[in-house]
This record gives structure tokens, C-alpha cells and sequence, in this order.
């Protein structure tokens, strides 16, 4: 424990122990989980929920997407400035219950309107965990250890998807799609518990020796300069949101492109889709984050170009990806790809927090994922959905597809021509669509790259102890 933290009481420097740090991260890593079982299921199910309630691609991009995006991003900074302000345990348990509950909505829609509305409380409830987090952690780890502390709670990422993606799939296939929802909107309400009663909140600035002060944190429009003003922040906000375009549009239409692509059933295809995207994304984030935190305290610019490296090799796995017909050696490649891609997201959430003064660090992380999520999941999967359609009409090629195909696939009783022909249409619109999103991750690139230029410059340094 850092002996210089005279500013606090022994109460609060336990807060600094081993054994606590370890208990808020596997805490956190818990909530984590249960943040991306809830969003793993609609991806696993896209497809089934398409057919029941009639949707077209469009149509599960934007409840996929736009809708769970739409008071995310909206109420994203005010969780940040309420971050800033009041506990963070708390606002962490209040979030979790409001997507836990929203999730368990999601299995009453009855048509397209209901289930956006059950979505829009799901983003809602989930903008206040990131920030609070951050921050949380900022407080409690050094600058060494937060892309590496972030990533070990970010493995609740993969885990949650991988858990999420196999019960969504059993219960679609032993009772309905519906039964999924309600049962993975009930871990997150225990574990909102568990975190309200158990954790404590940490002064600000705990770990940085910071003075205590009860000064207000910086006002939104002191954030708000930092952003504009040129420099590695921006850089960092900008290029993770064009990333999150591309990351969010293939992991909620992975499990349709299983389905259509490679003709997998329901339950398989949510076991393969939690395999590859737990499997990818723990190894993006553990090479990622702990590389980044080690090279980092040679060359600070390494956190940036871990991000450009990752987000340049990306696209070009991808590509290979979405067209192998064999279905191990494609699943080998999309597990490849997908790792490369996620190198960029512990790097990114350590710059934020070592770019931001402590009382600032809840509002960066929050418009991170506001940005991220509005850009990401606001416009990638409806851009994915749209295309999908597009690409699907011209290979049809006979007429109207939607007409033909509703819900995309021929109705009982066709011939098997037309079968045949709304099968391949739709495999093909994905593919297109697809291959067509990643193509985002090179801009995405260039940006991590601009960061690079100024980073060591931009680093916050805390003033000296009195």
C-alpha cells in the first residue's frame, strides 16, 4: 500500500488493501457479466424473434441498436456528472437494477414498438455502469494498473457473453425465445444487491495522494474544452466510437450471419456465438490492456498504438472471415479477427482515465460510452440491417423480397426454388453488409494514431503532496 496517503483516514486506506482491490474487481467483474448476458441474448435470438414478430433486418438493427442506444447516449453524461458528485456504489446498483428489470420487459413484446420500448430502458439502465467504474477504479488503482484493472472487470465481457449466448440459446430451444429474457434479467437484481450492501465508495483522488477538497468537480463546460481542444482525448474519444461502429455491427449480427451463413440452429449457434465472442474478446482485452500498461511505463505512446495495430490487422481478418465455407477453419478466423479488433478497448479505457484529472475521469468515461454507443450501436447495426436489405433484394433478384420472403425466409408450403433462393439471398445481404461495416475500423485506426503524436504530453499529473 502507498505509505505517502496521509490525506485519508485508516478506514478509507483500507480501501487500498489487496484484499478489498480484489473484492470490488471481482465485484464489478460480477455486474459485468450480467451486463452482457442481458445484451448477448437479443444478439443469440435476433433471428427467431425476427421470424415470430415478423421484422425485417432494418427492424432488428434498430431495436438491436438505435433503441438501446437512444437514452444511453442521452443519459450517459448526466450519469457521469452524477458519477462525479455522489456515490458510485449506489449509481452502479441502481443501473444494474433498471437493465436487469428492462431485460425481463423484453420477453412480453408482443410487436416491434414494444420490444424498442423494453430496449430503450435496457441502454438506459446500463450508461451508468461504465462511468461510475472508471472512476471508481481511477480512485483506487495507480495509472500502471488501470487499462489491466479495467480489463480484468471487462472479462465479465466475454464470460457474460459466453453464459448469456448459452442459456439464451437453451431456452429458446427447450421452451421460447421469451423464456430467455426473463431468466437472465434475475442474476443482475441479486448482484445489485450484493454490491449495494457489501461495497464502500472511496474519496476521490484516493490512490493520486490527492488533497481533500470539497471543491465541485470541473463544470461540463471545463470537460467540455478539454474534448475540443486538439489532443490525444479527442483522438482517443473519436476513434473508439468509429471502432465501436464496426465492433457493435458484428457482434449483434454474428449469431443471424451463424444462423444464415453456416445453417446452424438456434441452440448452436448461441453456443458458437458465446464461444467465439467470449474467446475473442478475453484475449483482445488481456494482451491488449496488460501489454499496454507494461509497455506504457516505457513509452507512453504504446497505449495508442496497441489500438492502431489491433484496429488495422481487423479488417483484413474479417474479410477473410465472412467468406470461408468451412465452418471450423471460419470460426477460427471470426475468433482471430474479433481479438484483434478488441486490442483497442483496455488500452482505451486506461488513456481516458490517465488523460483526465480525477474529478473529471466518471464524465470522459461516460462520453466514451455515450459516443461509442450512439455511433456504435445507434448507427452500426441499423448501417448493417439497411445494407443487409439491399444487398439481400439485388441477390434475390426476383421481385420483391420482402413480399416473397416475410420475415425473410419463403413461407410453409413454397417450392422448393423459392426456398432455396430466400436462403441464399439472405446469407448473401449479410455477408455484404458485413464485410462493408469493418471497412470502419481504418479510420478508427488513423485516429488512435493522431492520439499516439501528443500522448506523452496530454498525460495528467497529479500536483505534489503538501
Amino acid at each position: 500500500m502507498n505509505d505517502t496517503v496521509s490525506h485519508y483516514t485508516a478506514a478509507e486506506r483500507r480501501l487500498l488493501s489487496t484484499g478489498y482491490r480484489g473484492l470490488f474487481i471481482a465485484s464489478m467483474f460480477v455486474i459485468c457479466c450480467t451486463n452482457f448476458a442481458d445484451r448477448a441474448v437479443f444478439a443469440v435470438l435476433a433471428q427467431p424473434i425476427k421470424v415470430d414478430l415478423k421484422l425485417t433486418d432494418f427492424e432488428i438493427g434498430l431495436v438491436q441498436g438505435l433503441g438501446f442506444a437512444i437514452l444511453y447516449s442521452m443519459v450517459g453524461i448526466p450519469f457521469g456528472r452524477w458519477s462525479e458528485r455522489r456515490n458510485r456504489i449506489g449509481i452502479v446498483a441502481i443501473a444494474t437494477t433498471i437493465w436487469s428489470v428492462a431485460t425481463m420487459a423484453c420477453g412480453v413484446a408482443q410487436n416491434f414498438w414494444h420490444l424498442l420500448i423494453a430496449r430503450i430502458g435496457v441502454g438506459s439502465g446500463e450508461a451508468g455502469f461504465v462511468p461510475a467504474t472508471n472512476s471508481l477504479v481511477g480512485d483506487q488503482f495507480p495509472a500502471r494498473r488501470r487499462a489491466s484493472t479495467m480489463a480484468l472487470i471487462m472479462l465479465g465481457t466475454p464470460v457474460g457473453t459466453f453464459f448469456g449466448s448459452l442459456i439464451a440459446g437453451w431456452a429458446a430451444a427447450e421452451y421460447t425465445w421469451r423464456t430467455a429474457f426473463y431468466v437472465l434479467g434475475v442474476p443482475g437484481l441479486m448482484a445489485a444487491l450484493f454490491i449495494w450492501f457489501v461495497l464502500k465508495e472511496p474519496p476521490r483522488g484516493l490512490v493520486d495522494n490527492t488533497p481533500r477538497s470539497a471543491a465541485p468537480p470541473p463544470n461540463l463546460r471545463a470537460f467540455l474544452r478539454k474534448f475540443i481542444r486538439p489532443g490525444a482525448f479527442r483522438n482517443v474519444i473519436i476513434g473508439g466510437a468509429l471502432a465501436g461502429f464496426g465492433m457493435t455491427s458484428i457482434s449483434n449480427f454474428l449469431g443471424i450471419f451463424l444462423i444464415r451463413v453456416h445453417h446452424l440452429g438456434v441452440r448452436e449457434a448461441g453456443a458458437l456465438y458465446g464461444t467465439i465472442s467470449g474467446a475473442s474478446i478475453a484475449i483482445g482485452l488481456i494482451i491488449g490492456a496488460f501489454t499496454s500498461d507494461w509497455l506504457a511505463q516505457h513509452d507512453k505512446r504504446w497505449s495508442a498504438w496497441i489500438a492502431t495495430l489491433g484496429l488495422t490487422v481487423a479488417p483484413f481478418v474479417y474479410f477473410v472471415a465472412f467468406h470461408i465455407e468451412d465452418h471450423v477453419p471460419a470460426y477460427i478466423v471470426l475468433t482471430a479477427a474479433a481479438a484483434a479488433l478488441l486490442l483497442f478497448y483496455g488500452p482505451t479505457l486506461g488513456m481516458i482515465q490517465n488523460l483526465l484529472e480525477p474529478k473529471m475521469r466518471a464524465t470522459g468515461a461516460a462520453l466514451f460510452t455515450s459516443l461509442y454507443t450512439l455511433i456504435g450501436s445507434g448507427l452500426g447495426p441499423p448501417f448493417v440491417g439497411l445494407t443487409s436489405d439491399l444487398f439481400t433484394q439485388q441477390a434475390f433478384g426476383q421481385g420483391s423480397f420482402k413480399a416473397a420472403c416475410p420475415g425473410g425466409v419463403a413461407p410453409p408450403g413454397s417450392a422448393t426454388d423459392l426456398v432455396t433462393a430466400c436462403t441464399n439471398a439472405s446469407a448473401t445481404g449479410l455477408q455484404n453488409a458485413m464485410t462493408a461495416a469493418v471497412c470502419v475500423f481504418f479510420v478508427a485506426a488513423f485516429f488512435y494514431y493522431l492520439a499516439s503524436r501528443t500522448l506523452r504530453a496530454d498525460v495528467y499529473v497529479a500536483p505534489p503532496a503538501q
